[in-house]
Protein backbone atom coordinates (compact mmCIF):
# COMPACT_ATOMS: atom_id res chain seq x y z
CA UNK A 1 0.00 0.00 0.00
CA UNK A 2 1.24 3.55 -0.79
CA UNK A 3 1.13 6.60 0.76
CA UNK A 4 1.44 10.28 -0.12
CA UNK A 5 4.51 9.89 1.82
CA UNK A 6 5.98 6.74 0.30
CA UNK A 7 5.16 8.69 -3.29
CA UNK A 8 7.21 11.77 -2.20
CA UNK A 9 10.20 9.73 -1.19
CA UNK A 10 9.87 8.28 -4.13
CA UNK A 11 10.13 11.54 -6.14
CA UNK A 12 12.97 12.67 -3.88
CA UNK A 13 14.92 9.54 -4.37
CA UNK A 14 14.65 10.09 -8.00
CA UNK A 15 15.74 13.57 -8.09
CA UNK A 16 18.44 13.21 -5.92
CA UNK A 17 19.41 9.97 -7.95
CA UNK A 18 20.05 12.34 -10.75
CA UNK A 19 22.04 15.41 -8.57
CA UNK A 20 19.19 17.74 -8.87
CA UNK A 21 18.36 19.84 -6.20
CA UNK A 22 14.83 21.14 -5.62
CA UNK A 23 15.20 24.26 -6.97
CA UNK A 24 16.70 23.13 -10.06
CA UNK A 25 13.31 21.09 -10.44
CA UNK A 26 11.46 23.89 -9.85
CA UNK A 27 13.25 26.07 -12.22
CA UNK A 28 13.18 23.42 -15.02
CA UNK A 29 9.20 23.15 -14.43
CA UNK A 30 8.28 26.10 -13.68
CA UNK A 31 6.61 24.51 -10.31
CA UNK A 32 7.22 26.88 -7.32
CA UNK A 33 9.18 25.64 -4.51
CA UNK A 34 6.41 25.29 -2.28
CA UNK A 35 4.76 22.75 -4.34
CA UNK A 36 7.28 20.97 -5.47
CA UNK A 37 8.62 20.33 -1.11
CA UNK A 38 5.02 19.78 -0.94
CA UNK A 39 4.70 17.09 -3.39
CA UNK A 40 8.18 15.70 -1.90
CA UNK A 41 7.11 15.65 2.03
CA UNK A 42 3.79 13.97 0.67
CA UNK A 43 1.38 16.97 1.77
CA UNK A 44 -1.89 16.65 -0.03
CA UNK A 45 -3.27 19.69 1.75
CA UNK A 46 -0.56 21.62 0.43
CA UNK A 47 -1.26 21.35 -3.21
CA UNK A 48 -4.07 22.39 -5.83
CA UNK A 49 -7.00 20.52 -7.33
CA UNK A 50 -6.16 17.46 -8.81
CA UNK A 51 -6.04 17.61 -12.17
CA UNK A 52 -2.98 20.32 -11.28
CA UNK A 53 -1.34 18.15 -9.19
CA UNK A 54 -1.34 15.24 -12.34
CA UNK A 55 0.29 18.08 -14.65
CA UNK A 56 2.84 18.56 -12.06
CA UNK A 57 3.78 15.11 -11.39
CA UNK A 58 4.26 15.11 -14.96
CA UNK A 59 6.21 18.03 -15.37
CA UNK A 60 8.34 17.21 -12.60
CA UNK A 61 8.36 13.06 -13.66
CA UNK A 62 9.94 14.78 -17.15
CA UNK A 63 12.53 17.39 -15.25
CA UNK A 64 13.95 14.34 -13.19
CA UNK A 65 13.99 11.92 -16.46
CA UNK A 66 11.17 9.71 -15.25
CA UNK A 67 8.31 8.84 -16.99
CA UNK A 68 5.19 10.98 -17.13
CA UNK A 69 2.60 8.13 -16.98
CA UNK A 70 4.75 5.66 -14.05
CA UNK A 71 4.59 8.55 -11.94
CA UNK A 72 1.04 9.44 -12.61
CA UNK A 73 0.00 5.90 -12.04
CA UNK A 74 2.12 5.63 -8.89
CA UNK A 75 0.00 8.45 -7.43
CA UNK A 76 -3.26 6.56 -8.25
CA UNK A 77 -1.48 3.88 -6.33
CA UNK A 78 -2.32 5.71 -2.89
CA UNK A 79 -5.52 4.76 -1.16
CA UNK A 80 -8.71 7.82 -1.86
CA UNK A 81 -6.45 8.80 -4.89
CA UNK A 82 -8.71 8.27 -8.49
CA UNK A 83 -7.95 9.01 -11.46
CA UNK A 84 -10.15 11.56 -13.44
CA UNK A 85 -13.74 9.88 -14.07
CA UNK A 86 -14.39 9.65 -17.84
CA UNK A 87 -16.93 12.28 -19.20
CA UNK A 88 -20.33 10.25 -19.87
CA UNK A 89 -22.34 10.84 -22.59
CA UNK A 90 -24.64 12.92 -20.36
CA UNK A 91 -22.22 15.60 -19.08
CA UNK A 92 -21.21 16.04 -22.55
CA UNK A 93 -24.69 16.27 -23.38
CA UNK A 94 -25.45 18.99 -20.61
CA UNK A 95 -22.13 20.38 -21.57
CA UNK A 96 -23.29 21.30 -25.16
CA UNK A 97 -27.05 22.28 -23.77
CA UNK A 98 -24.80 24.82 -21.61
CA UNK A 99 -23.17 26.00 -24.88
CA UNK A 100 -25.93 26.51 -26.51
CA UNK A 101 -27.88 28.55 -23.79
CA UNK A 102 -25.17 30.91 -23.74
CA UNK A 103 -25.10 31.54 -27.68
CA UNK A 104 -28.87 32.13 -27.44
CA UNK A 105 -28.15 34.36 -24.52
CA UNK A 106 -25.52 36.56 -26.36
CA UNK A 107 -27.17 36.36 -29.80
CA UNK A 108 -30.51 38.25 -27.73
CA UNK A 109 -28.32 40.45 -26.10
CA UNK A 110 -27.20 41.94 -29.09
CA UNK A 111 -30.07 42.12 -30.74
CA UNK A 112 -31.69 43.94 -28.24
CA UNK A 113 -28.36 46.30 -28.09
CA UNK A 114 -28.72 46.96 -31.62
CA UNK A 115 -32.59 47.66 -31.68
CA UNK A 116 -31.87 50.19 -29.21
CA UNK A 117 -29.22 51.71 -30.75
CA UNK A 118 -31.24 51.91 -34.39
CA UNK A 119 -34.30 53.29 -31.99
CA UNK A 120 -31.34 56.16 -30.84
CA UNK A 121 -30.32 56.93 -33.80
CA UNK A 122 -33.25 57.46 -35.46
CA UNK A 123 -33.41 54.85 -38.17
CA UNK A 124 -36.53 52.59 -36.18
CA UNK A 125 -39.31 54.69 -34.81
CA UNK A 126 -39.22 54.76 -30.83
CA UNK A 127 -42.42 52.22 -29.43
CA UNK A 128 -42.64 54.93 -26.78
CA UNK A 129 -43.51 57.64 -29.60
CA UNK A 130 -47.23 58.78 -30.31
Amino acid sequence: MSTYADFGKYLTQQRELRGLSRAEVAAATKISAMLVEALEEGLPEKLPERVFVHNLIKSYAQAVGLSADEAVNRWHEIPGVAPEPAATPQMLEAARRRKALLVLGVLVGLSAAAYLVAVAMGVLPSPFAS
